[in-house]
């Protein structure tokens, strides 16, 4: 299922990410992209504030993960709730957000609520599973006596 997600809610609600560190964002995109990788869906993210130089530009509105500023005068919750007011169908479509007035109009309009904490538990598990995949996918490559002889031999090392 899509999900459309408070960002700047969301690490004010995590354990491990802090507002006033300006790297909370980018290691939330990196996070949120192993999600939406691994659960193969859809995010749109929307931060407060003006865009960080390294979060904007086509790698950023793609289809499956994609990621909404607002404008000077306008806050992230502003654009969310007009984003939802738009949309048609969102009965298979998550919202995250601790944010009362965004659950509410969320609600509203159809949409399934997550609040942040619940959030981080699928976040935690996906993450989780994801480095478990890795660490199991990793292919040994300690060398046998024989193949060491022969690199020792290709790189010309001698046994003096």
């Amino acid at each position: 299922m899509p999900y459309l997600i408070d960002g700047s809610n969301l690490i004010g609600h995590s354990p491990y990410l802090d507002l006033s560190d300006p790297m909370s964002k980018r290691r939330l995109v990196a996070q949120l992209a192993i999600y939406q990788a691994t659960n193969k869906t859809k995010i749109i993210l929307v931060f407060d504030g003006p865009p960080d130089p390294d979060l904007i530009g086509e790698k950023f509105r793609r289809k499956e993960f994609s990621i909404l500023w607002p404008d000077t005068e306008e806050s992230a919750d502003t654009v969310i709730k007009r984003w939802v007011e738009k949309q048609t169908d969102l009965r298979h479509f998550y919202v995250v957000s601790s944010d009362r007035e965004i659950k509410t109009i969320a609600r509203m309009n159809g949409a399934k609520v997550l609040d942040c904490e619940e959030f981080h538990k699928l976040l935690k598990t996906a993450l989780k599973e994801y480095k478990e995949s890795k660490s199991m996918n990793k292919e040994d490559v300690t060398l046998s006596p024989l193949e060491v002889d022969h690199w020792l031999e290709i790189f010309g090392a001698s046994d003096e």
